[in-house]
């Protein structure tokens, strides 16, 4: 069996190395355009921040590690085209400039996605810059190096959490975005609150609201930001918009979401039968709402990756679907999401309630005792428990994968209420604070439907 990879990051990896352990005798090639594979980009704020000084330690695989496995694998190779039919793709060496064809029996696609980029004017002046891979991190450390004020354009996780490294390195940090708060699409206002808060204690400027319209410069260089309603002088623009797969080489020829994602059913196989695709090149699953939808996190893609590869010559373990689970750690405070926020929910057109705790985390014996903010959304009809998000100093992250398996397997917040959770006064109450969210939230006696047995 002849296997082609094209792209080798997350989902690549994974798809690779797990092809090689799964059919020993399959003749594997990796086709990448960049010098490096593997790369953790959401370890690039620590990069950047100098939290971690060895970039070396952000590569979890390399060429040689994945040779001693029997695979090829053909770095600065760029794909230029793919014919499914007939199951050959063209590839150039970028250092050569060699053009030749490659044929195979299965095609597996991580090509993963690439920054938004705006069509702005002035987007082509120097200082302004991506923030994806390796030499985008390299980038951004050096030039850092030679300015002082620095502006990020977007507030998701990557922008807020380099404003952060920008900002404990001592620069004058700006952050602009189009929406009116930060995380927008990760949490809700209760959350969004305090973090803008945090943020402006520190000395960063918060530009929301507002939208990006053109850059100026000055001897080629970026010197200015003007948006819908201001004007922000600057050294060096950081780019973290959002991000688009990067799936035209299978464009009219394998089934797609508009915005390029490559649909999979739950073997991770195209429509194409002969062609896999995962990671950020895809769509999957989103189990609060059921549908298909494009949610590019390195989490998604290693497990997607891994399917890949088991189910590559026949269905073997179907995909279990997503919650979108992630987590971000800004300052002091620790927090994290899964499934969909409030307001999400109600963009989707669906009837939720929600319910919101703040209380000590473990008994107010001990000698501290951290706040925890926990807020759990559920369907009003069903009690389905369809997303959550957690809040605090002290690192109660992981509560949040228990809600995410709890969504998982359509819980109910009133089964939320009695699950069973061990107490012990260094970690929690007799009742935890997941189970607590579940109390509160049971309705009346009066209320409650009656319970055919």
């Amino acid at each position: 069996m002849k296997v082609a990879v094209i792209g080798c990051t997350h989902a690549g990896t994974a798809a690779i190395v797990n092809t090689a352990k799964c059919y020993p005798d399959a003749e594997i090639t990796v086709y990448e355009r960049n010098d490096n594979i593997s790369f953790l980009s959401c370890g690039i704020a620590l990069y950047v921040g100098g939290v971690v000084k060895d970039p070396h330690g952000l590569f979890y695989s390399s060429p040689d590690q994945l040779a001693d496995m029997g695979v090829v694998t053909k770095m600065l190779h760029d794909v230029t085209s793919v014919d499914t039919a007939s199951k050959t793709l063209r590839a150039r060496n970028l250092q050569t400039g060699e053009e030749f064809t490659d044929t195979f029996d299965k095609l597996i696609v991580t090509t993963g996605s690439w920054p938004i980029i705006p069509k702005l004017e002035g987007i082509e002046l120097d200082h302004i810059l991506l923030c994806k891979n390796y030499n985008h991190s390299n980038e951004i450390i050096e030039k850092a190096k030679h300015v002082q004020n620095i502006t990020v354009v977007g507030a998701g996780y990557i922008g807020v959490e380099l404003v952060e490294a920008f900002q404990m390195n001592g620069k004058n940090v700006t952050l602009i975005d189009s929406a009116d708060r930060i995380l927008n699409k990760y949490l809700d206002h209760e959350y969004t609150d305090r973090i803008e808060n945090s943020l402006k204690e520190h000395g960063i400027k918060l530009v929301l609201g507002e939208t990006v319209s053109r850059f100026e410069g000055t001897n080629g260089k970026v010197s200015k930001v003007v948006t819908s309603q201001g004007e922000y002088e600057t050294e060096l623009v950081i780019l973290c918009i959002g991000f688009r797969p990067q799936t035209d080489l299978l464009k009219g020829q394998v089934d797609m979401l508009p915005n390029g994602a490559i649909i999979v059913d739950n073997y991770m196989q195209s429509s194409c039968p002969d062609v896999f695709a995962a990671g950020d090149s895809c769509a999957i699953r989103y189990n609060p709402t059921g549908k298909t939808a494009y949610i590019p996190l390195a989490t998604n893609a290693v497990r997607m990756g891994t399917l890949v590869a088991r189910n590559l010559v026949q269905p073997t373990i179907a995909y279990m679907g997503t919650q979108g689970t992630s987590g971000i750690k800004i300052y002091e405070d620790n927090i994290a999401g899964t499934g969909l926020t409030e307001a999400a929910a109600v963009d989707e057109g669906m009837s939720v309630e929600a319910v919101t705790i703040e209380d000590s985390y473990r008994p107010e014996f001990m000698p501290t005792s951290e706040k925890v903010l926990l807020k759990v959304v559920y369907e009003r009809e069903t009690r389905r428990i369809v997303g959550a998000q957690i809040m605090s100093k002290v690192d109660l992250t992981q509560s949040i994968n228990t809600l995410s398996v709890a969504i998982q397997n359509h819980m109910t917040i009133d089964q939320l209420a009695f699950v069973d959770f061990f107490f012990q006064p260094h970690y929690n109450k007799p009742w935890n604070f997941l189970n607590a969210a579940g109390l509160q939230a049971l309705p009346s006696l009066t209320e409650r439907k009656p319970v055919t047995v």
